[in-house]
C-alpha cells in the first residue's frame, strides 16, 4: 500500500483516523500499531514478522541495557549483540545475493543461493530500532518499557516505508503525550495534499518522459535527449521523495506528531555540500550522529577526517542498494566533498550565486546517472552521450518532439524547486488574508480532486525510494 493510491486515501485513512480519534490515552498508540502493522502487512505479508522480531527483540535489549547499566560490560555486549543482529537482518535479506554473486565472479565459482525479495523499509527502520538502543546505552533517552509505544515508534506507518528516519529522542514525549488539535489536523491534511500533488502531478508526469527516453537505444540517442532525460529523473526523484516525505509529515501532524523536516530546497544549492545539508535531512543527520562522530568527525586531523568521509559515503551508497554503481554513486560524493573540503567550497564561496549552482546542478546530474543505471556500462554510455561522445548527435527528431511536448513541465518543476511558490503564497496570504482564508481551502480541494482523477485514470504510480 502507498500514500498515493485510491485505497489509501479513500479507505485506509478515514478508519485509522477514526478509530485513533474515538479512543483516548493508551489506546490511541495501540490503534497506531495495529494499523501500522495492517499496512506493512499489505504489501509483506510474510515480512511482517521480521518487523514483529525486530520490535520484541530490540524492546528487550533496551530494557537489558538499562537493567545492567553499570553492572561490568554487560550492557556492551547486548548492545554489540544488537547491532550485530540488526545489521545482520539488513544484510542477509538486502545483501546477502550482492555478495554471492561478487564472491562467484571473482573465484570462478558458482555459489547458489536464493533470491530473496526485499522487505519494503527495512533500511529505515532498522536504523530506526538501532539508533534507539545506542541512544538508550548512551544514556540519550530513557528506556520505553511500554512495548505497545514501542512498537508504534517502529512501525508507525507514516514514515515507516520511506523516512523520514525518526529518532527516538525525537518523539519520546510525543509517545507518551501529545495534543490533537484542529489547527494541527488541518496543517497537516494541508501538507499531505502538497506532497500528494508533488508526487501525482509532478514526478509522475515528469517520471514518463525519463522512462521513454531510458528505454530508447542509447546509440540512437542525442545529446539533447539524454539530458532532457536525466533532468527529467532529477526532477522525478525529488519531487517523488519529497512529495512522500511531505506525506508523511501531513500524516504524523493529524496524530498529533511532529516529524523532522527531510527536503529544505536542495537543488538551489551552491556547493555539494550544502546539497547534503538540504537532501534526505534525516539520512545525513543519521550518519553524522552515529557514524561521523563516532569515528572522530573532523577532531583528529584532516587525514582522518577524509578518511571519515569516505567510510560514511561508502555505507551511504552501500545503504541505497546491493549494487555497485550505489557504491560508485557514495564514493563518487566522497570525492567530491572532500575536494570541497580541502580547497573547492572556499573558491566557491568567492564566487557569484550562479556559478555554484551551475556547478553543484551539473555534479548533482551526473551523480544521478550513476544512481540510476544499475548496469555501470550503460551509464557510462549513456554519460559519454550527454557530452556529445556518442549517440545519434547533438539533436533529432525524437528530442525536439520530447521538448515540444514537455518543456511546460520542465518550466514549472525547477520553478517548484525552490522557495519562490511559497513565498508568493505567503504574500498573497498576508495581502489578502480573509480572502485567502476562504480560498485557500478550495484550492486544496481542487488539488485534491485532480490528484485522485489522475490516480484513477493512471497505471504509472511508482515510488522510486521502495527499492531502498
Amino acid at each position: 500500500m502507498v500514500f498515493s493510491s485510491l485505497i489509501f486515501i479513500f479507505v485506509f485513512l478515514p478508519i485509522t483516523l477514526f478509530a485513533y480519534y474515538i479512543l483516548k490515552g493508551r489506546a490511541k498508540n495501540l490503534v497506531l500499531l495495529i494499523a501500522s502493522l495492517i499496512f506493512y502487512a499489505w504489501g509483506e505479508p510474510v515480512y511482517v514478522v521480521i518487523m514483529i522480531f525486530s520490535i520484541i527483540f530490540n524492546y528487550i535489549c533496551g530494557i537489558l541495557i538499562d537493567k545492567f547499566k553499570g553492572m561490568g560490560k554487560k550492557d556492551k555486549m547486548i548492545l554489540i549483540l544488537s547491532v550485530v543482529v540488526n545489521i545482520g537482518l539488513l544484510g542477509y535479506f538486502k545483501y546477502y545475493g550482492f555478495f554471492i554473486e561478487n564472491i562467484n565472479k571473482i573465484f570462478g565459482i558458482n555459489l547458489k543461493y536464493r533470491k530473496l525479495p526485499l522487505p519494503i523499509g527495512i533500511s529505515f527502520y532498522t536504523f530506526q530500532t538501532m539508533s534507539y538502543v545506542i541512544d538508550v546505552y548512551l544514556e540519550k533517552v530513557n528506556v520505553q518499557k511500554d512495548i505497545i509505544s514501542f512498537g508504534t515508534y517502529v512501525t508507525m506507518f507514516p514514515q515507516l516505508v520511506a523516512g523520514p528516519i525518526v529518532k527516538y529522542g525525537d518523539i519520546e514525549k510525543q509517545l507518551r503525550e501529545r495534543k490533537e488539535t484542529l489547527n494541527n489536523f488541518s496543517r497537516g491534511i494541508e501538507r499531505f495534499i502538497i506532497g500528494l500533488s508533488k508526487k501525482v502531478l509532478l514526478a509522475n508526469n515528469i517520471g514518463l518522459l525519463w522512462s521513454s527516453i531510458k528505454s530508447l537505444d542509447i546509440k540512437n540517442m542525442s545529446t539533447v535527449s539524454a539530458w532532457m532525460g536525466i533532468g527529467a529523473f532529477t526532477l522525478q526523484i525529488y519531487f517523488d521523495f519529497s512529495g512522500y516525505s511531505d506525506m508523511a509529515i501531513g500524516l504524523g501532524r493529524m496524530f498529533g506528531f511532529e516529524f523532522m523536516e527531510n527536503f529544505d530546497y536542495p537543488y538551489i544549492s551552491k556547493n555539494i555540500t550544502e546539497f547534503w545539508r538540504r537532501w534526505h535531512i534525516s539520512l545525513g543527520s543519521w550518519f553524522r550522529e552515529y557514524v561521523y562522530i563516532p569515528l572522530g568527525g573532523n577532531r583528529e586531523g584532516k587525514l582522518k577526517q577524509y578518511r571519515n568521509i569516505f567510510i560514511v559515503w561508502f555505507l551511504t551508497g552501500f545503504w541505497h542498494g546491493a549494487n555497485w554503481n550505489f557504491i560508485l554513486w557514495g564514493l563518487y560524493f566522497g570525492v567530491i566533498l572532500t575536494i570541497e573540503k580541502c580547497f573547492l567550497k572556499k573558491w566557491l564561496d568567492r564566487q557569484p550565486n550562479f556559478v555554484g549552482h551551475i556547478y553543484t546542478m551539473l555534479i548533482v546530474i551526473l551523480g544521478w546517472v550513476f544512481f540510476e543505471f544499475d548496469d555501470m556500462r550503460k551509464g557510462m554510455e549513456f554519460t559519454r552521450v550527454m557530452f556529445g561522445m556518442g549517440g545519434s548527435g547533438v539533436f533529432d527528431k525524437t528530442c525536439l518532439y520530447y521538448l515540444r511536448s514537455y518543456v511546460l513541465y520542465f518550466i514549472v518543476l525547477i520553478i517548484s524547486c525552490t522557495p519562490l511558490p511559497k513565498r508568493v503564497a505567503s504574500n498573497m496570504r498576508t495581502r489578502f488574508e480573509g480572502f485567502s482564508l476562504a480560498v485557500q481551502p478550495i484550492l486544496y480541494i481542487i488539488l485534491l480532486l485532480i490528484s485522485t482523477a489522475y490516480l484513477v485514470n493512471e497505471s504509472y504510480n511508482p515510488f522510486l525510494y521502495f527499492r531502498f
